[in-house]
């Protein structure tokens, strides 16, 4: 494994971090504010980053997620992981360089699984347009980290598909302008064969936006949303992939989602390391610099070793995806997922702390990135759930190593 950036990356990184510090930084605070007042059904991003992401698009700095030629750069994971570490610097940035989520995962597999009718009509304009998705899978009233108990149902009636069911958390729905519903459509097959993915424009008179669920507080922008589906039609022909194949392509859409979502936590931790040892520099208490207590020393020294094993974990698991496919790299991937979230909290607590009162006020951007980042320990798989499938592939590993040598 050699993990020297080519030279097309290295000045990809080179641009997109002037890029950043030219342009998303001194904006950032403006950004923020301007998403909660400004998105709103049929608006997807307010104006300011429309303005951002027109110069990103410019620049060429766009779409740099996708590894196929046809609609992006072509870098591998691992290439893009290490500009998505600068991306995840700031929760704004990657709806600037059309690389946020879950419009990206949308956009995977709009490209691997959808039909060209479908990628014309929704997949250009998420890779073109300013316009936003949403993916609607988990439901109150079952447990999110087990797919299998899903209840919204799709049935079909003639031409359509007429959806009914209760979602919630479905992320980006206020301003998107369609959702990725994983509805059951063979309630008799086999668990993993009974749900498919259906596409459902918005607006849609059978899709009701109840409510952005509030987030540690937070419930403006593009929100995490409960939606009811009541007899909502859609045309057979949005089915998207194969019938019964949903979860197959709910695990297309995780792999690489979760090596994204791991870079941007070592991003964002890297930026509270940096804020953390600046401060630590430059305030003083009890006689001298925070610097010099022991106790701050150990929070700089841990955060350094956890941001360093937790990309060199990550950047490990894209490149086993990259060279062995996604099935082979199962194992590291929910290993990084487990670690970069957990590291990524660890760190930003530490920076927290060290900034006092001025680091849980709205005045940095610390506790911002801490109330969106603790979802990550539940996005895409909660830490028990990975954890217990961590345990069991290695349990196995070597109950098969004992049957063969018996």
């Amino acid at each position: 494994m050699d993990f020297s950036p080519s030279p097309q990356v290295e000045s990809l990184l080179e641009r997109i971090r002037a890029f950043m510090d030219d342009h998303v930084y001194p904006v950032e605070r403006e950004a923020f504010a301007a998403l909660d007042e400004e998105v709103r059904p049929g608006v997807a991003y307010p104006r300011i980053i429309v303005e951002l992401r027109e110069r990103a698009k410019a620049e060429g700095l766009w779409n740099l997620f996708l590894p196929d030629e046809r609609y992006g750069p072509g870098l591998t994971s691992w290439e893009y992981g290490m500009l998505c570490e600068e991306m995840g610097r700031s929760p704004v940035a990657p709806m600037v360089f059309n690389c946020a989520a879950p419009d990206t995962g949308n956009m995977e597999i709009l490209a691997e699984h959808g039909s060209e009718e479908q990628k014309e009509r929704w997949l250009r304009p998420l890779l073109e347009d300013h316009v936003r998705s949403c993916f609607s899978m988990t439901e109150p009233e079952v447990a999110g980290s087990d797919p299998t108990l899903l209840q919204t149902r799709a049935e079909l009636d003639g031409d359509e598909w007429v959806i009914n069911g209760h979602k919630w958390f479905t992320s980006g729905a206020v301003g998107a302008s369609f959702a990725i519903v994983m509805a059951v459509t063979d309630p008799d097959a086999p668990p993993h064969r009974r749900a498919s993915m259906i596409i459902v424009p918005i607006p849609n008179e059978g899709f009701e936006l109840v409510r952005p669920v509030p987030v540690m507080g937070h419930d403006g922008g593009p929100g995490h949303c409960e939606i009811r589906y009541e007899d909502c039609r859609v045309p057979a022909s949005n089915l998207l992939g194969e019938r019964g194949a949903g979860f197959v392509i709910a695990q297309d859409r995780l792999g690489p989602g979760r090596i994204h979502h791991c870079m941007r936590a070592i991003g964002g931790a890297q930026r509270a390391f940096e804020m953390m040892c600046r401060r630590a520099n430059e305030r003083v208490a009890f006689g001298g610099p925070l610097a010099e207590k022991q106790f701050v020393q150990d929070f700089i020294a841990r955060s350094r070793m956890e941001i360093e094993a937790a990309r060199l974990m990550t950047l490990h698991a894209a490149w086993k995806m990259d060279t062995q496919g996604k099935r082979a790299a199962r194992q590291e991937i929910s290993m990084i997922k487990v670690v970069a979230a957990n590291m990524y909290m660890d760190v930003l607590d530490r920076a927290i702390q060290v900034h006092g009162a001025l680091g849980v006020s709205d005045d940095t951007v610390l506790a911002p990135m801490w109330r969106f980042g603790r979802m990550l320990r539940l996005a895409d798989g909660p830490d028990e759930v990975h954890k217990m499938v961590i345990a069991l592939r290695e349990l196995n590993r070597y109950r098969a190593e004992e049957h063969a040598n018996a």
